[in-house]
C-alpha cells in the first residue's frame, strides 16, 4: 500500500512545474530534488538489507537519521543532571568547571535522592580543622625496600591511555598538565611516543601483554629494547598490565582506522591493521614468574618502581601472587587495582557491563589480602576505575587506597562532551581520534592548563573533605568515615561491609574464616585455582 502511495505522490510532485512553466530555474532544482528523492526510494525498493526501507522506500530512512541523533538529543535536550551515562551530566559539569576555573558550587542543595538505596556520605566532624592546617599538596612515597629510586607521587593522577587510543594532542596536553601539576601520566601499554615525552611530564610505563616499545620481532618481550626507554628521566615508575576494567581477560584493542603509520612504527606492528593484544603475558606464566619478572624489570630499570595492575577476576589468583611474595621475597613496589566498571576506548559490551570486580569490591579485597598476608606495608595501592570527584577519591582512601587514577576524568578536562564516539575515529573534539582535522581542533597549551587545574581543584576539594572530616591527612581517612544506607531502615559504615583482617592473619586462616576456600584454591606455581584436595 505505502508503495503506490510513493509513486502517486512522486508522480504528482514531478508535474508541478509543468504547470509553473519551464522557463525559470526555481521549476528545474525542484524537479531535480523530486527526482532525486525519487530515485532513493526506488533504491531502497531494490535493496535487500533492511526490511523496514524496502516496505517503506524514503521514508523508512527516518528510523536510522533518528537513531543517529538519539544520543545528541538524549545528552543535550532530555538528559537530567544526574542522569547520563557512563558519566552523568553532574559529574560531567563539575570536571568542565573545575578544569575551566569557573564557579563550582551548586544552589539549592543536593539533587541527589539521599534516602535512596546505595547511597553514600562521609560523615563531618564537630571538631572540623580548617583546611590551611593540611598539607596543600600531600606525596605518597612508592618503592619498597627493594626499591633504589623511590618515586613521591600526588594523590590524583593520569590514568593509563595510550597513544592510539588517544590523539597526540590529547596525549601532548596530558603531558603537559602532568609537567604544570606535579603529577604522573601513565602511558598506557600503547608504548612511550614522542608526544609522551614532549613536555617532560612524570611518566608511569606501562607494559601490557604485547610488549610494545619493548618486543622483540617475534611479539616477545625485549630486555635490551625495555632498558633503553624504562631509563629515560622521565620514565618513573613501571606498570605491568595484568587486566583492565573495561575488558578484563580480553587484552588491549586498537582498530585498524587508527593504526596510522606512526603508531604501527611505535607499537612495531604492521600499518592500517586491528592490534590486539594477546589475553596473558608470555614472559611469565605463573605467580612466581610475575615477581620474578617485577625483579627483572626493576634491575633492568635502574632500581625504578615496578608494579602490576589488575581488574580483580577470581579471588584465588590475587591470593595466589600474595603467596608467591611469601615464597620468593619479591614484592612489587604497587599494585593498581582496577574496577570492572572502567574503560575509556573499544570494549566488547559484554566485557564492559558483566566482567570483573567493581572497584570498590576490588579495593577492598586486595587490601585485606596484602594485609591478610602481612604484606601491606612496603606495597603501594592505587585505585582506578570512575575516579571523577573528590568524593570518590576519598571512598578509594577510605577502603586502603593510598592514592588513585583517573581517566575519563582527565578524557573531560581535555573538552571530551561524552560523544560516545571513542571506538569510531570520529571523536569531534579530537580526544580519541588519529583524523588529523579533528586532531588540529584540540589546543594543547590550553587543554594542558586545564588538565592541571582539574586536577588541582580536584585536590582541593578533597583536602577540604578530610578538613571537615576532622582529618590532617588523607591516611588518616578510613574505612569507619564512609556511610552507605542499604535499605530505607539500615546504614552501615564500611568498615562493617568491607572489615578489616588483623595483619598475617590469612597465614593462620581456618575452616571457618570466610576467605579459607580461596585461601586453600591458591598456589604460588599456578594462576589456576587448586583442587580442595591439593
Amino acid at each position: 500500500m505505502y508503495r503506490a502511495v510513493f509513486f502517486t505522490v512522486h508522480l504528482l510532485l514531478a508535474s508541478i512545474p509543468l504547470f509553473l512553466g519551464l522557463h525559470s530555474l526555481l521549476p528545474w532544482l525542484f524537479f531535480l530534488l523530486v527526482l532525486t528523492s525519487f530515485c532513493l526510494g526506488i533504491y531502497d525498493t531494490q535493496q535487500t538489507e533492511h526490511s523496514i526501507r524496502r516496505n517503506f522506500p524514503l521514508v523508512g530512512r527516518g528510523r536510522w537519521i533518528l537513531e543517529s541523533v538519539r544520543p545528541f538529543v538524549q545528552q543535550y535536550l532530555l538528559e537530567s543532571d544526574v542522569g547520563g551515562a557512563p558519566i552523568n551530566r553532574m559529574f560531567r559539569a563539575i570536571v568542565y568547571q573545575r578544569a575551566k576555573g569557573d564557579l563550582a558550587t551548586i544552589p539549592f542543595g543536593t539533587k541527589l535522592d539521599t534516602y535512596q538505596d546505595g547511597y553514600e556520605w562521609i560523615g563531618h566532624s564537630i571538631a572540623a580543622r580548617n583546611i590551611s592546617e593540611l598539607e596543600h599538596d600531600p606525596r605518597v612515597r612508592v618503592g619498597g625496600p627493594q626499591c633504589t629510586q623511590p618515586y613521591a607521587a600526588a594523590l590524583l593522577n593520569v590514568s593509563a591511555m595510550s597513544f592510539g587510543s588517544l590523539s597526540n594532542n590529547a596525549v601532548r596536553a596530558l603531558n603537559r598538565g602532568a609537567a604544570a601539576g606535579g603529577f604522573y601520566h601513565n602511558t598506557g601499554e600503547g608504548g612511550v611516543s614522542d608526544f609522551h615525552l614532549e613536555h617532560a611530564g612524570d611518566l608511569v610505563w606501562q607494559i601490557g601483554t604485547g610488549y610494545f616499545g619493548c618486543r622483540a620481532s617475534d611479539g616477545s618481550f625485549s630486555a635490551e629494547a625495555f632498558a633503553d626507554t624504562a631509563t629515560l628521566p622521565s620514565i618513573r615508575m613501571i606498570e605491568i598490565k595484568l587486566s583492565q576494567g573495561a575488558k578484563p581477560g580480553h587484552g588491549g584493542i586498537l582498530p585498524a582506522s587508527k593504526n596510522t603509520e606512526l603508531i604501527a612504527r611505535i607499537r612495531q606492528v604492521p600499518t592500517g591493521t586491528e592490534v590486539v593484544s594477546p589475553s596473558a603475558h608470555s614472559a611469565f606464566s605463573s605467580p612466581r614468574g610475575l615477581l620474578e619478572f617485577v625483579a627483572q624489570l626493576r634491575m633492568l630499570s635502574g632500581g625504578k618502581p615496578v608494579g602490576f595492575k589488575l581488574c580483580v577476576g577470581r579471588e584465588s589468583e590475587f591470593i595466589a601472587i600474595c603467596k608467591a611474595m611469601l615464597d620468593t621475597g619479591i614484592t612489587p613496589d604497587f599494585v593498581t587495582v582496577d574496577g570492572g566498571e572502567g574503560g575509556t576506548g573499544a570494549a566488547p559490551l559484554e566485557y564492559s557491563n558483566s566482567v570483573g570486580m567493581p572497584l570498590r569490591d576490588g579495593l577492598a579485597f586486595v587490601v585485606n589480602t596484602l594485609e591478610g598476608f602481612g604484606v601491606r606495608e612496603h606495597i603501594t595501592v592505587i585505585a582506578s576505575g570512575k575516579i571523577i570527584t573528590a568524593f570518590h577519591m576519598a571512598k578509594a582512601l577510605a577502603l586502603g587506597a593510598d592514592m588513585c587514577n583517573s581517566a575519563r576524568g582527565m578524557m573531560l578536562a581535555l573538552g571530551c562532551v561524552q560523544s560516545l564516539e571513542c571506538n569510531s575515529n570520529r571523536c569531534p573534539t579530537g580526544v580519541t581520534t588519529q583524523d588529523p582535522q579533528l586532531v588540529q581542533g584540540l589546543d594543547v597549551t590550553d587543554k594542558g592548563e586545564r588538565v592541571a587545574r582539574y586536577q588541582r581543584e580536584t585536590l582541593h576539594a578533597l583536602l577540604d573533605l578530610l578538613s571537615s572530616a576532622g582529618l590532617k591527612s588523607p591516611g588518616e581517612l578510613n574505612r569507619s568515615h564512609i556511610h552507605r544506607r542499604i535499605d530505607q531502615m539500615t546504614i552501615r559504615r564500611y568498615d562493617e561491609l568491607f572489615p578489616l583482617p588483623q595483619k598475617a592473619s590469612y597465614l593462620t586462616a581456618t575452616a571457618t574464616d570466610p576467605v579459607y576456600i580461596h585461601l586453600k584454591e591458591a598456589s604460588s606455581d599456578s594462576f589456576a585455582p587448586q583442587t580442595a584436595e591439593a
